[in-house]
């Protein structure tokens, strides 16, 4: 942290901190202990409302998204699967001349000259979303694939949340602290260990901090310097074998986020959103857009059902030994 904050004086630019849940609200804490009176700039709007009661409290600078979530579910697409996957489908759900080279690998697996003639490349899509989204390429592969009635995309977080900030960083000459782990996986994990947690590219620059760290750590960090934790995460517990926990949510994000949906056991994100506040989940999952062609209402509900998650009913919910022992208490 100091490192960046001297580098960034040597360059006559500015810091700030990008806030947004439990990690990056502890991040923001902990930089302000060590006695660095920096901005924390946040898209609240896109959280839930007990993380954003803590920015107000903790005087976070508010910016808007520039497409409401409503918008960017009908006109961009659905945020589902992952980042890199979603991004894929993205690309074979409009095709173009120009990509032809890269839908190709999508689907095959074959790369062209940049990838150096690979075969059974990384770039290829798994069969199982290959046999759920790669309909339109049918035609020309004599495939008998599937094509999903939506739209999928991995834009979502750049009209909701990274450009607004981008653009503020851009008019402030600022560059961010961000509170990403490695240990969170995906394109982030990519990106930090090729990176490290200060990089200075020529074209961006920031500061992970948190990278080498696991989620324990920070919750540790949390209880050391009595971060106000969100209610949407519930309390910060200690189970017998010493394993930090939040009693609620273990991580939250956009309220209609779909990455990683179909990983998690239920009750999963959407039904906690349920439990939360079940005339806001009724908008998301039957009623946020209208398909063009039918214009009949539908919503993530639609999206669930294509990948096999369920979330119509109810889950049954199992206490565990340890929250048994809890309420005896």
């Amino acid at each position: 942290m100091r490192e960046f904050i001297t580098e960034m004086d040597k360059r006559y630019c500015n810091a700030h901190v990008s806030v947004g849940g439990l990690d990056s609200i502890t991040l923001l804490l902990f930089i302000r202990k060590l006695g660095y009176d920096i901005p924390a700039i946040s898209v609240s709007g896109v959280e839930d409302k007990s993380i954003q009661t803590i920015h107000k409290q903790l005087g976070v600078t508010r910016l808007k998204s520039y497409k409401s979530k409503v918008e960017v579910l009908n006109t961009i697409g659905f945020p589902v699967i992952s980042k890199r996957i979603a991004g894929k489908i993205d690309l074979l759900q409009h095709p173009t001349e120009n990509n032809k080279t890269v839908r190709h690998a999508i689907i095959t697996g074959e790369c062209g000259a940049q990838g150096h003639f690979a075969t059974n490349s990384r770039m290829q899509l798994p069969q199982k979303w290959l046999r759920l989204f790669a309909g339109m390429a049918n035609e020309e592969y004599g495939t008998h694939y599937q094509t999903a009635p939506f739209q999928v995309s991995n834009k979502c977080c750049y009209y909701l949340k990274e450009k607004p900030c981008d653009d503020w960083a851009k008019e402030h000459n600022s560059w961010p602290f961000l509170g990403m782990m490695a240990s969170e996986g995906g394109q982030r994990e990519e990106a930090l260990v090729e990176h490290g947690c200060n990089y200075y590219g020529k074209t961006t620059m920031r500061s992970a901090p948190f990278a080498p760290f696991l989620r324990q750590d920070i919750l540790q960090l949390a209880l050391d310097l009595e971060v106000p934790v969100p209610e949407i995460y519930g309390e910060i517990k200690r189970k017998p074998d010493g394993t930090l926990y939040t009693t609620k949510a273990q991580r939250t994000g956009c309220s209609m986020c779909g990455f990683g949906i179909h990983l998690e056991e239920r009750p999963h994100r959407f039904d906690r959103l349920r439990e939360r506040n079940e005339q806001e989940w009724h908008f998301w999952m039957y009623e946020c857009c209208t398909d063009p062609e039918t214009e009949e209402k539908y919503g993530w509900g639609r999206v669930l059902d294509w990948i096999g998650v369920g979330w119509e009913d109810v889950p049954a919910q199992q206490i565990s030994m340890f929250d048994y022992m809890e309420g005896e208490r």
